[in-house]
């Protein structure tokens, strides 16, 4: 069942809290209403009141899975959420009688998809978006298992388009990228250029892992769509745009063995592009989330290194407005 959320039950208790000042005066006499009410009764059969009805007697506040009633003197308002809306009723005091004279609805806004915690794979191709990396390129073939891809986005901006359905996201979060080499090989600089490092394979050291690690700051800018299904609340959402990246950070790690266990470890630039864009894709429908990530800038500047560009695809494991 559907649960009140907070923003929707503060935005309630306000108006409720409101209304119970307005409706001091009709609550202050009890008996006086009682008496009215007695006088209807005998033009109107479908009401009574009994001697022992007393205010006391009665719940201030039932609350269920959707809706919420409110008792405030003899009125009693009702408050139901959909998933999508929210619907406020207040009876006519008045009259004394059950009909409704006064609704509030408060239409849920657009909340997209983007901040969150999601896990996946990395990859890289060649210029010719190949993944069968060939010549000066085969050294750096990944072991995809262990080239993960991390993205922590902590910040969302969502935009509606007057709908709860479509809309604009932005945001901000930061992206870990591990590329694990096959080869025992790894990364150095010669001459200002970015060069495949086989001085591990020469010293026929015994390398246990070696990888280039990266991490950007990213911002995206997607456009939404959401699809209501016939479960309250859940509906599949399909999301595309761009994402930026600034790099932050960049080093290479290899865990070799030469008469006991060594780790080099080296903090450079490696030529990296520091600026990169990309598109992404993503899809959801409940507990199944998927992003793919592609960027067409190279990882590398252009001439400085070797000539792949990066991709990464994997699973939105939670998001935080969920």
């Amino acid at each position: 069942m559907y649960q009140l959320n907070a923003n929707t039950m503060k935005k309630l208790i306000s108006i409720l809290l409101g209304l119970s000042f307005i409706s001091a005066a009709y609550s202050q006499d009890p008996e006086s209403q009682i008496q009215k009410l007695k006088a209807l009764e005998s033009r109107d059969s479908t009401l009574s009141l009994q001697k022992t009805d007393t205010l006391k007697e009665r719940p201030l506040l039932k609350v269920k899975a959707d809706s919420a009633k409110f008792r405030i003197g003899r009125s009693t308002i009702t408050i139901f959420d959909d998933g999508n809306n929210t619907t406020l009723k207040i009876p006519n005091n008045r009259k004394f009688c059950d009909d409704w004279d006064t609704e509030y609805h408060h239409k849920s806004g657009f909340q997209g998809h983007w901040s969150g915690f999601e896990f996946g794979v990395n990859g890289l191709m060649d210029k010719n978006r190949s993944l069968n990396l060939k010549g000066d390129l085969a050294a750096l073939d990944l072991k995809q298992a262990r080239s993960w891809n991390i993205n922590l986005n902590f910040m969302q901006y969502s935009i509606g388009f007057g709908t709860d359905k479509i809309g604009l996201i932005t945001g901000m979060g930061l992206e870990f990228n591990n590329y694990h080499f096959s080869n025992p090989i790894s990364l150095k600089m010669e001459n200002g250029i970015t060069i495949v490092d086989s001085s591990y394979i020469k010293g026929n050291f015994d390398v246990q892992k070696s990888k280039l690690s990266t991490t950007h700051l990213t911002i995206p800018l997607l456009l939404e769509i959401q699809i209501p299904t016939g479960e309250r609340g859940h509906r599949i959402y399909i999301s595309g745009g761009v994402i930026g990246g600034l790099r932050i950070g960049a080093h290479t790690k290899v865990i070799y063995e030469n008469g006991g266990r060594k780790k080099d470890k080296n903090h450079d630039d490696f030529n990296l592009s520091t600026f990169r864009y990309g598109f992404t894709a993503r899809i959801g429908y409940r507990g199944l989330k998927l992003f793919a990530n592609y960027y067409p800038v190279a990882l590398f500047e252009k001439d400085k290194g070797p000539e792949v560009y990066p991709f990464s695809v994997g699973l939105v494991l939670f998001n935080f407005n969920d």
